[in-house]
């Protein structure tokens, strides 16, 4: 990953690789640099050149030191959007509507890149994660398939070879792991859900793996629209139970004041006169 400064053995040039690699996703948030002593011998500069590299790095935000414990690649991903937007995309339901187009028309763009633009290794790593995703499924694994999604739709990203298409869908996975805009098991009130999520995540690699560019941007698209129904499904679904539970206690309630207005007019018809 690191690599010897060839020519000016400089902190700038040190600086320069270690962006460089942050820039293309090679290191990710919290990642841990290599130690001090190691990494001096891969970049093959001094310690003060390294450490003031370093510091350059963490007053750009891009690393944070930690007493005792290292260098580590800085949550850059969580800054492109506020906290307090965060939390007010949350609490609005409307906007996963928004989101969801937004995910919609930029993977299908990300993939129809990644089919022209895929190398051997992006393919290797796509084919790993739909195997484990089978796994998975044949294990009824249910928090490996949730992490194992976000993985396959961040390694198209990656496999675009875009770096502003690649951060924008790390940002909007990111929404996506913490829960901001649904839960993977919102999709499970279609009793087939699994199973078409996993088939579309390998008829996307099927495209991809094929270079068929306009195929996998069909294909990312369908899932998604599939995404939006199971969705839609699953809210009608659980605004059905809402209101039958509110009938059911409605029901339950107004049985009970009759039996207690029965019982009442009882004790005074037998209560002598």
């Amino acid at each position: 990953m690191f690599e010897k400064i060839r020519h000016m053995r400089t902190a700038d040039a040190v600086v320069q690789q270690i962006e460089e690699l942050i820039l293309h996703g090679i290191l990710r948030p919290g990642d841990r640099l290599p130690p001090e002593r190691e990494l001096v011998t891969l970049v093959d500069v001094s310690r003060p050149i390294l450490r003031a590299a370093l510091k350059t790095l963490e007053d750009r935000g891009l690393v944070v030191s930690r007493q005792g414990g290292g260098t580590f690649v800085a949550d850059v991903i969580g800054t492109v959007f506020s906290e307090p937007i965060v939390d007010l995309i949350g609490r609005h339901g409307s906007a996963i509507e928004d989101y969801l187009d937004f995910r919609r028309d930029i993977e299908g763009i990300a993939a129809e890149h990644a089919a022209a633009r895929m190398t051997a290794a992006d393919r290797e790593i796509l084919t790993q994660i739909v195997a484990d995703m089978d796994r998975a499924f044949s294990d009824d694994d249910y928090p490996s398939e949730a992490r194992l999604d976000v993985d396959f739709h961040q390694a198209v990203g990656e496999a675009a070879h875009n770096i502003v298409l690649l951060h924008t869908l790390r940002a909007c996975y990111r929404l996506l792991e913490n829960g901001v805009f649904f839960n993977r098991t919102k999709l499970y009130s279609r009793p087939d859900a699994r199973r078409c999520l996993l088939d579309q995540h390998r008829e996307i690699l099927d495209h991809l793996c094929a270079g068929d560019g306009a195929g996998a941007r069909r294909a990312a698209e369908a899932h998604i629209d599939f995404v939006r129904e199971a969705l839609k499904a699953s809210e009608r679904s659980g605004f059905r139970d809402e209101v039958a539970e509110l009938r059911l206690q409605q029901r339950l309630d107004t049985q009970g004041k009759r039996r207690k207005a029965e019982a009442q007019h009882k004790s005074k018809a037998e209560t002598p006169q």
